[in-house]
């Protein structure tokens, strides 16, 4: 449900803070070679933390495999069977951190599709970016035929640019989405308090690696999409302002913003009443067989995976060989 829009001014957001020592190191090396500390400074806003590697890591029960991505190669798991679901998680995230999402998704007759995307969890790389998180995403739904997708923070912004780049869904839900990457970039200079002319330096050097400017990142701005969206957003998210959420429904077609409190921004994924709403929204606009079971592809006349196994076992004649 929508509510009105606070005053942007007083939305509380939480600082970033860096280590003594790097902020020294950063100084130094500013000051006698900028061009270095603004290639240490790219380097370092584009790597992710990673969450160590440990046997069993990953989602439990679900059927892993791996799906090529330009140069990287991404760990994924599939649960259930049926239409496709992408489950994607934030920066510096894992695709364990959606599980509360696959229960639901497969009782109601879907795949949930989770995967770690570059330089995260089990999945190749070491630098990443929004770009790469929708190519990644772009790269998953191929492989597996998506039909839907649940994405959280940056992974809620990767989806958005995978879809305006032309990836076809029938449902998009995202989970504290941020409009853009320019105020983490501010943030990130401040913390390291680099020096007007790193940072403009470092700036650039992002323009040249992702072949785009971080202002045009903005999805309130620069995405316009059909695909119905559903997005979820607390009031009291210390890392994505309430507000972008609210920006990026009020530009989308067909959209509509979920607004939530003391949830923060990632109880968000666990509570109860958001994976429950979140399903619904998506299943209630999955293809559908005549029998009421989603399909796994789109479009009218297709058979779910059970009647089209009923329909081979008891209506086709042609299977008996003749003697």
């Amino acid at each position: 449900m929508r509510q009105p829009q606070p005053d942007k001014s007083t939305t509380v957001r939480s600082e970033m803070h860096a280590p003594l020592p790097l902020r020294l190191a950063f100084a130094a090396l500013g000051a006698v070679a900028p061009a270095l500390a603004a290639r240490a400074g790219e380097q370092l806003f584009l790597s992710p933390r990673r969450h160590a590697v440990r046997n069993g890591h990953g989602p439990a029960r679900g059927d892993a495999f791996v799906v090529p991505c330009g140069r990287e190669r991404l760990v994924a798991w599939r649960f259930g069977e049926g239409p496709a679901v992408l489950l994607v998680h934030g920066w510096g995230g894992r695709a364990a951190q959606l599980a509360p999402f696959v229960e639901p998704l497969v009782a109601a007759g879907c795949a949930a599709i989770a995967f770690d995307a570059p330089a995260h969890g089990r999945s190749s790389g070491r630098l990443t970016s929004g770009i790469g998180f929708a190519e990644a995403i772009s790269a998953v739904a191929a492989r597996v035929g998506a039909r839907a997708a649940i994405a959280h923070s940056i992974g809620g912004a990767g989806l958005a640019w995978a879809v305006a780049g032309g990836l076809e869904l029938d449902a998009a839900v995202m989970l504290a989405p941020p409009r853009g990457p320019v105020e983490f970039f501010d943030r990130f200079c401040d913390a390291l308090r680099l020096r007007p002319d790193v940072r403009q330096a470092t700036r650039a050097r992002l323009q040249r690696r992702l072949g785009i400017a971080l202002e045009d990142f903005d999805l309130a701005d620069g995405v316009r999409a059909a695909t119905p969206l559903l997005v979820f957003h607390d009031r009291d998210d210390r890392e994505v302002p309430w507000t972008d959420g609210d920006d990026i429904v009020r530009t989308w077609s067909h959209a509509e913003l979920v607004t939530t409190s003391g949830l923060g921004h990632r109880r968000i994924l666990r509570d109860r009443g958001v994976t429950e709403r979140a399903t619904a929204f998506v299943v209630e606009r999955l293809a559908r067989c005549d029998c009421g079971r989603p399909v796994a592809g789109a479009g009218a006349g297709q058979r779910c995976s059970q009647c089209a196994l009923e329909r081979e076992l008891w209506h086709a004649p042609s299977r008996w060989m003749r003697a």
